[in-house]
């Protein structure tokens, strides 16, 4: 069964600036500036004040409604960014042969060594706006950071799946590089 219309309000903090587009988003803050395209839903925004914009889709079925949220979400997302920004720390977990990882070319790339003891060295490139750095105050944990989730979620997947166990059981296994805490690089006081 289809909607009518069904809509969302997003309200925009004050050190923020979104200019929606042809459905074109541009977020502009302390941090940075972000831009996603979501040419590939339908919908349309209209601002209702200086810093309330409604999102609305028309005559919707039950996954076209949906993304309204899924917008929504995103649009959120990329404000946190470009204001607080967004902190991956991930560990290495190792049973017998400890894991080398250096960080080369200005904190763009990863290479992982002697994981289980292979001498094949895994290569990881950072995404666009995506560091990654050695934690200072823990051993064998690295720190990802930027402004986009996406680009930093993905960078962080990329290394995980880079260390996977392959030909062995991974339920006795259980070497790799793994995401332990998620967050964001300004801290709530």
């Amino acid at each position: 069964m289809k909607t009518i219309v069904q809509e969302k309000e997003l309200i925009v903090p004050d050190n923020v600036t979104v200019e929606i587009k042809a459905r074109q988003v541009r977020v502009k803050g302390p941090r940075g500036t972000l831009q996603k395209a979501f040419n590939h839903v339908d919908f349309e925004c209209n601002k209702v004040g200086p810093k309330k914009y409604i999102i609305r889709v028309w005559s919707a079925g039950r996954k076209h409604s949906a993304c309204i949220r899924t917008i929504t979400s995103r649009i959120e997302n990329m404000i946190t960014g470009v204001t607080k920004g967004f902190e991956y720390k991930m560990r290495f977990v190792y049973a017998h042969f400890p894991i080398n990882v250096n960080i080369s070319d200005d904190s763009k790339n990863v290479e992982v060594r002697n994981f289980v003891g292979q001498k094949v060295v895994m290569k990881v490139a950072m995404l666009d706006g995506v560091t990654v750095s050695h934690s200072a105050n823990q051993k064998d944990e690295i720190t990802i950071i930027g402004n986009d989730i996406e680009m930093v979620s993905q960078s962080a997947a990329q290394i995980q799946q880079s260390t996977r166990v392959r030909n062995k059981d991974i339920r006795k296994f259980l070497d790799g590089i793994y995401v332990s805490e998620k967050g964001h690089i300004v801290k709530d006081n």
